[in-house]
């Protein structure tokens, strides 16, 4: 493998549609010792910062857009001076959290990224929020998935800018087509495959 993955779990609260839940979110980094790419910012910054232990952040990559996902972005990008990078169909539910901040780049479907010798390509899959976005480590086995694919089956599309039969398609469409041996890295809870998967929507109408 030319890049590690790092794991580090954050908690917090998500909120939508005036509800709150206690949740656990998987902040992923993807890098080598010199530099790396942060996938997702949920809760905690100072706990995002100390991970990256001093490396170049070349950017800050949002699976999505809801509280839970980029709630500490802002104060990890401007602590790691690295730029934000979010699908624009998500600004909707971006603007409730940060009303005067833009990202600074938008993510557009298959955009790669360049990180220790790996690329991250992304994949628009629309469903669980208008802009969800995963990352697919070319080459390596893995794809980041963000609340798009979980282990045990899709993500949640009962809130509002959600669609279950939009998330159905593009997991089967975009993700399932994947090899079945790729890990399959989520938003939260533990890793799955795209073998798994498979098996678990092969059920789901």
């Amino acid at each position: 493998m030319t890049v590690t993955i790092e794991n580090l779990v954050t908690s917090g609260t998500f909120a939508l549609d005036g509800g709150t839940w206690d949740v656990d979110n998987n902040v992923w980094i993807v890098g080598n010792d010199d530099e790396c790419v942060i996938i997702d910012c949920p809760h905690d910054a100072a706990a995002i910062i100390n991970q990256v232990r001093g490396r170049k952040v070349l950017a800050i990559l949002l699976t999505h857009a809801h509280n839970d996902h980029i709630g500490a972005a802002r104060a990890v990008a401007e602590a790691v001076q690295a730029p934000i990078h979010l699908h624009p169909d998500d600004l909707v539910l971006w603007e409730q959290v940060y009303p005067d901040q833009q990202p600074e780049n938008s993510i557009s479907d298959g955009e790669v990224f360049a990180v220790g010798g790996a690329t991250l390509r992304a994949i628009h899959t629309p469903g669980h929020s208008p802009g969800s976005t995963c990352f697919l480590l070319e080459g390596e086995g893995t794809v980041f998935t963000g609340d798009t694919l979980f282990n045990g089956g899709p993500g949640a599309t009962g809130r509002s800018f959600s669609d279950y039969p939009t998330i159905l398609a593009s997991i089967r469409e975009r993700l399932l087509t994947l090899p079945p041996g790729i890990v399959v890295r989520t938003g939260h809870g533990d890793n799955t495959t795209i073998g798994a998967e498979q098996e678990t929507l092969a059920q789901l109408a």
